[in-house]
């Protein structure tokens, strides 16, 4: 009899634990990993479609978006701002000028630094985006505290300077992001926006002609671009009226990323 009640014992001991171990196991089978990856897009002229990078298929599990519809000719124009270069008053004029919305991605510092910029940015129909308040990658910031943080010292100091929220466009510094990163962001109401067209125009004392970077910025150009431009470059601020002009008359509309219908995979 007491062998017996062993027997059962044990049996029941098995198959709590198989139980638990199988439920261990599929949690950890299904978090989001935490490996880190670098932003990239490739780009067929003939095609005239961007593609995102294919070891990372699950962004399109994510509210992620990279490019707008390619069957209209809208172009989405993007600015990332760490810090002042002299440059972002002349832009502001020019898209003034223009009549183009941009959406800036700035920093705490950015914003404490130059809150009558970001008071202009927003008074003139710009979208005013959060870029982290210290710039790291956050693939790497695995505590969801000091990750939320990241996002809310930007907020903060935003609806400070405007009296608004924040709208809810984030971008990855440096373009690094992990599947974790990308599902915390989402978590926090924001879409994590990246690009469909970039080039290397954030070295101050390295900036390409003015005649190498038009040519880069028009070559490849495509239908729902996300342009990605440094305001610190001034090569960018030199051509920007011009190519402006120049996309416009090539049939081009400059749009809100609020206006945004992401790319169908």
């Amino acid at each position: 009899m007491i062998k017996k009640v062993f027997s059962l014992l044990f049996s029941i001991m098995m198959i709590l634990s198989i139980t638990l171990n199988t439920k261990v196991s599929a949690k950890e089978f299904n978090s989001p990993c935490t490996k880190e990856f670098n932003w990239y897009y490739s780009f067929n002229k003939e095609e005239g479609v961007p593609h995102g990078p294919k070891e990372t298929p699950y962004i399109s599990n994510h509210k992620v978006v990279y490019c707008g519809d390619t069957s209209k000719k809208e172009i989405f124009l993007t600015f990332d701002e760490g810090y002042e270069n002299g440059n972002t008053a002349k832009i502001l004029d020019i898209l003034k000028e223009n009549q183009v919305p941009a959406a800036f991605f700035v920093t705490r510092p950015y914003i404490k630094d130059y809150p009558d910029l970001i008071k202009r940015m927003d008074e003139e129909g710009h979208l005013v985006c959060n870029h982290t308040s210290h710039h790291p990658s956050m693939a790497k910031i695995l505590d969801k505290e000091k990750f939320t943080k990241e996002f809310t010292e930007v907020e903060e100091e935003y609806s400070k300077v405007t009296g608004k929220e924040m709208p809810k466009f984030f971008r990855p510094p440096m373009g690094k992001y992990s599947e974790q990163s990308l599902a915390y962001t989402e978590e926090l109401g924001y879409t994590s926006v990246f690009w469909s067209f970039a080039y290397k125009d954030w070295l101050v004392d390295e900036q390409p002609s003015k005649e190498a970077a038009k040519k880069k910025i028009l070559d490849k150009v495509h239908n729902g671009e996300v342009a990605l431009l440094h305001a610190v470059s001034d090569t960018n601020t030199a051509i920007l009226d011009e190519i402006l002009k120049e996309l416009k008359s090539n049939g081009y509309e400059f749009k809100s990323l609020n206006d945004l219908t992401p790319k169908k995979e």
